[in-house]
Parts: C-alpha cells; structure tokens; sequence
C-alpha cells in the first residue's frame, strides 16, 4: 500500500507541475513612455520612432518584452501636469522627453521615476541635472547645446546676410529655455559687434504673423527660430518667412528640408537613436544620477539654396563648400 501510494504521489506531482508553473506570475514588462509638449505627428516618420527602433536593434520588442506609451500636451504646456500624473500612474520605468516643462512636470509629482531627456538647450540653466558629468537626482541623456551654440548661428546669419541691420530672434514667451536662449544670443551678439536684436516672444502660434510683421516693421534683416513645438510646425514657419522675404534660421535641419533658408545644430536623429542607450542601461539597473549627460559631436549646416534664389541671396562660396547638405 505503501508503494501504491507513493507512486500515486510521483504520479500526481509530475501531473500537476506544469500547472503550477504556469500558475507562477510572469516577468513583469519593462514600460517606457515618450511626454512631448507638441501634437503628434501629422505623418511620415516621428524621430521618437528612432529611439523605439534603435531599441529595437539591441533587443527590445514592442509587445514581447517592451511596452510603450505616447502622451501629447498639443502645444499646451498647462496640459502636461495631468499626462504626467496619468504616466506615473500607469506606472512606467522611464520617461523620454524634448522638452523642459515636461520634464519638470514629471519632477514636480516624482523625483523618483528615471528620466532620458534628449533636446535639451541647457540642461544645467535648466536646472534639470547637477552637472553635465555628475546629473545627481533622476535625470539623464543628452544635450543639443542650442544656446552655447548662440554665437555660431549669429555668425552665420552675418556672413549670409552681410547688411542686415538688425537680427530678429523668435521665441516662446512660456518656454521654459527662452530667458537663457536670449541672455546667450544678446551675449554673443555684442561679441560679434552686432546691432541690436529684435527679440519678439509669443504665447500662441496664432500670434506668429503679427510677430512677422512687427519684425518687418523694426527693419530686422534676419531672423533666427527657437527649437520649440510650441511655435507650431515648421512648414508654416518657414513659408512665413519666404512670405516677408526674411532670411531665417534654425537649429535643425528639418527647417531647410521645408523650405526655410539655412539651419545648423546637431544632427537630431543621432540625438533621439542614442536615447535608447540611456533607456537601456535604466532598465538594466543603471542609475540616471551616475550617468553623464551626452553632448552632441557631429553638427550640421544645411542650406535651401532654392529659397536662397527665392529671396535673392547670394549664399558666400566658403559656406557653400562648408555645408553639409545644400537642397536644390
């Protein structure tokens, strides 16, 4: 009887494995969000894309082994509080985001929860990180340096618009980058000896054709456009340009490819493909405070030379060989 009922046991447990294997609870998957303060895209291909596919280049799965979450504030930052709150609850592992009140608004509910931020003009004036080798607290990833970069772009506005008498700067009354944006430009304006610029600040993209007017009217003979969604697509911005016969320039080359004159920053996709590594090594254990902030290695100067003809400029031959990608 013994054996019968050992045997039985054998039996019964070798049944009865597999179920409660099955029973035991699964690896929990890793979720990761994107919080942008702008619409999401229209079309075509969204640069958080080539975070999710560099991703997806060292192993990670949307659905297998990776969930993602997207949440857009449509250019309206008094949103981003509420989609920050919603995150946290869901919850997630880590926040990507572009922008600063973004991320400050994930800070102000958690200093806990990692966060990768990617375009960031200044993230120490911005007070996001300590440092850009030691960030401290729970934010980490990369920089665009748009406002160190201040001098460079004023400097290439002279050379392409040799007579211009004052350069108009475009900005976002709200955004949090704008003050250091305009201390820096001010900053390396009198250094390049430049009259005064023209800074005109708008709450609204609805505001921006009048702001194109008031920039005819103060006789600016350039205009140089801040990196933020929260002035609208940069289609209408560049066409807005052509329209005043303003020579404008951006920090990202997408402005050129769209038909504004000339831009010249980091290369953006390299930007938002190195954010996975950031996101990688997070969910791998890695700590946000002892991960040095990344600075951008590679700049692009792109020149629309069919908008060039169109304003009838003359773009310098030593710019010309300099470029990177002239668009014809």
């Amino acid at each position: 009887m013994r054996r019968i009922g050992l045997a039985v046991v054998v039996a019964l447990s070798l049944t009865l494995a597999p179920l409660v294997s099955e029973a035991q609870p699964s690896e929990k998957m890793p979720r990761i969000a994107f919080l942008h303060v702008g619409p999401p895209p229209a079309s075509g291909p969204s640069p958080l894309g080539l975070t999710v596919k560099r991703l997806r280049e060292i192993g990670y799965e949307e659905g297998r082994n990776l969930a993602v979450e997207y949440r857009w504030a449509d250019g309206k930052i008094d949103r981003l509080p509420g989609l920050a709150a919603e995150l946290l609850r869901l919850p997630v592992d880590v926040i990507i985001s572009a922008d600063t009140d973004a991320i400050l608004a994930v800070r102000r509910l958690s200093p806990k929860i990692p966060i990768v931020m990617t375009v960031i003009a200044d993230p120490v004036g911005s007070e996001l990180v300590a440092s850009l080798a030691r960030p401290g607290g729970n934010t980490t990833g990369l920089t665009i340096m748009s406002s160190e970069l201040a001098g460079k772009r004023l400097e290439l506005l002279k050379l392409i618009v040799p007579r211009a008498a004052r350069v108009a700067v475009l900005a976002h009354r709200d955004h949090r980058p704008t003050a250091q944006l305009i201390r820096e430009t001010e900053t390396a304006a009198q250094a390049l000896k430049l009259p005064a610029l023209y800074i005109v600040q708008v709450r609204d993209p609805n505001e921006i054709e009048s702001a194109f007017v008031s920039m005819i009217q103060a006789r600016a003979g350039a205009l140089f456009i801040q990196n933020t969604d929260l002035l609208g697509p940069l289609r209408p911005l560049a066409a807005l340009a052509i329209k005043h016969r303003l020579p404008a320039m951006h920090p990202f080359k997408a402005f050129a490819e769209v038909g504004g004159l000339v831009a010249y920053g980091p290369n953006l996709d390299d930007v938002w493909r190195r954010a996975a590594t950031y996101v990688d090594k997070i969910l791998k254990g890695a700590k946000p405070a002892d991960l040095p902030v990344e600075q951008p290695t590679k700049f692009e100067l792109v020149i629309n030379l069919k908008t060039a003809k169109t304003l009838g400029l003359t773009i310098p031959q030593m710019l010309l060989l300099r470029a990177d990608q002239l668009i014809e």
